[in-house]
């Protein structure tokens, strides 16, 4: 999932939103969000908002609550409120075995799913489960109330291989190996499902990867598992390029009981600077969507991360660090940096120089959040899925649950 990146098309950038005071009232669910402003403090903005400062500090991740930045966006829930942002959507996540317990206990109470990531197979037909064992993400998540999903990939050397995909969707025989193994461990561990991640399919195999979903499901659904299918951004059925040339949406809709986009990494490790999700470009994807899947069976893809570049950026040379969310907030607070916030994109941002090297700086942050979550609503989308668990972001779950 993380290696996906797409061509660029042209954008506004980091158009720069005022930093100001805002109180927003969430359109579909009970939602304050703060923005701070320049001389603002934890005791002004309690007192302000009666949300107790011990308790701001707790629900946003703050390191030091005497340390905020012009631009941060803060979550403010009272005692015993919710964000309710969940109430109608599907909400589900990616993570490995190895994730950390108490990162994921974060997130429990706003799943309704947990795709376990990732089990693979070999040319012979051999599945691959993930190097760490699984047993225990599973009965986890069935404690918490959440279904599981075995995530399948063809994983080879640590990346995707899509000569695997094509080894496997033009053998028949070697589908019923791979499909008979995927059935018996879903059975045995005690999964929900399959959630089939098959990304670079070759054009030629397009038609033949939507009948393996559909040989998958026709395999699983009379058992009451279900089959999920992600598949990368498209917004035209002529799109070109290397990662959505092999998927048809409208067969692939067809033929899974959900379908996962993948609406992110826009901007990404080798990138130039920009939003990792900007909202335009998702709603792009979105209204494409919608003409050749039901909208009852699209999952509208949130990343819970952030890139960090170093300036000047250099095509070819420059490596951007991936962070988490709250990681994104305390080095802004570190260096001192004003958070902006991109209109078009509905994304925040920032600039800082550490060490006489300068940055750039995209990420999440409820403000972001609430706008993704406005957009997967308006559509009336079956739901929204997160890449991925890995890192903690409470303010995020806490507006969900």
């Amino acid at each position: 999932m993380a290696s996906v990146h797409r061509d660029r098309s042209s954008w506004a950038g980091w158009s720069a939103g005022s930093v100001s005071r805002s109180i927003d009232s969430g359109k579909w669910g009970i939602l304050l969000i703060y923005t701070v402003t320049k001389g603002d403090t934890l005791e002004k903005i309690s007192q302000d908002t009666q949300v107790p400062p011990e308790k701001i500090i707790y629900d946003n991740q703050l390191e030091n609550g005497n340390r905020l930045v012009e631009g941060q966006a803060l979550l403010l829930l009272k005692e015993g409120e919710s964000g309710d942002y969940g109430t109608g959507l599907s909400v589900g996540g990616y993570a490995y075995p190895f994730v950390e317990s108490a990162v994921l206990e974060q997130a429990f109470p706003a799943l309704n799913e947990l795709l376990v990531f990732s089990y693979g197979f070999t040319f012979e037909g051999e599945l691959v489960p993930p190097p760490q064992d699984d047993q225990w993400i599973i009965s986890a998540a069935w404690e918490q109330g959440t279904e599981p999903l075995l995530v399948l990939t063809p994983f080879s050397g640590g990346a995707f291989n899509n000569q695997l995909v094509k080894a496997l969707v033009e053998n028949q025989e070697l589908q019923q190996k791979v499909i008979a193994q995927l059935f018996l461990t879903v059975r045995d561990k005690g999964y929900a499902g399959i959630d089939i991640d098959f990304e670079y399919v070759l054009p030629d195999n397009k038609e033949q990867y939507a009948e393996f979903v559909g040989g998958v499901r026709e395999r699983f659904s009379p058992y009451g598992y279900r089959v999920s299918v992600a598949v990368a951004p498209k917004t035209s059925d002529s799109q070109s390029g290397i990662l959505v040339e092999g998927l048809d949406y409208k067969l692939l809709g067809e033929n899974a009981d959900a379908v996962f986009l993948m609406t992110y990494e826009w901007g990404y490790t080798y990138g130039p600077p920009m939003a990792v999700a900007p909202l335009d470009k998702v709603r792009q994807v979105v209204e494409y969507a919608l003409t050749r899947i039901p909208r009852d069976k699209i999952i509208m893809g949130i990343p819970n991360y952030g890139y960090d570049w170093p300036m000047p950026y250099e095509r070819g040379l420059t490596r951007a660090r991936t962070i988490g969310n709250v990681e994104a907030v305390n080095l802004a607070v570190e260096n001192g940096a004003v958070i902006r916030y991109a209109q078009i994109a509905q994304s925040p941002w920032f600039t800082y120089t550490s060490a006489g090297m300068s940055h750039e700086v995209g990420f999440e942050a409820p403000r972001s959040i609430e706008a993704k979550l406005n957009l997967a609503r308006e559509y009336a989308l079956a739901g929204v899925g997160y890449w991925n668990l890995m890192r903690p972001f409470r303010a995020n779950w806490l507006m969900l649950e």
